[in-house]
């Protein structure tokens, strides 16, 4: 049997936060603050809802057998598509029992 431990790690998606709410004018800095202010106002938290968030980073832990390998998928200008495809082919690969970082 394998497990896979994963944690994904994600960034307000300011492209969208900027065509949801009309705001091209802003830096990408002052759209991330409008979010969080938004969601903060709305819920109580400034963490956007998932929805509302960008994939940047999946780091992995995969144990099988004895091996145990750790590492992050793609580049660090891979894209949250290629990321998550990444993430969906090691699934179908090594068909391990999933550990998730952060629940």
């Amino acid at each position: 049997m394998s497990y896979l431990v994963f944690d994904i790690e994600t960034v307000p998606d300011v492209d969208l936060g900027r065509r949801m709410h009309g705001l091209e004018g802003l830096s990408d800095k002052d759209v991330g603050k409008a979010l969080e202010f938004q969601s903060l106002q709305k819920s109580g938290t400034e963490f956007l809802p998932l929805f509302q968030h960008r994939v940047v980073a999946i780091s992995v832990a995969l144990r099988a057998g004895d091996g145990l390998k750790v590492w992050s998928l793609g580049e660090t200008d891979s894209s949250e598509a290629e990321l998550v495809r990444r993430f969906f082919d090691g699934l179908d690969q090594f068909g391990p029992e999933l550990v998730s970082w952060n629940g």
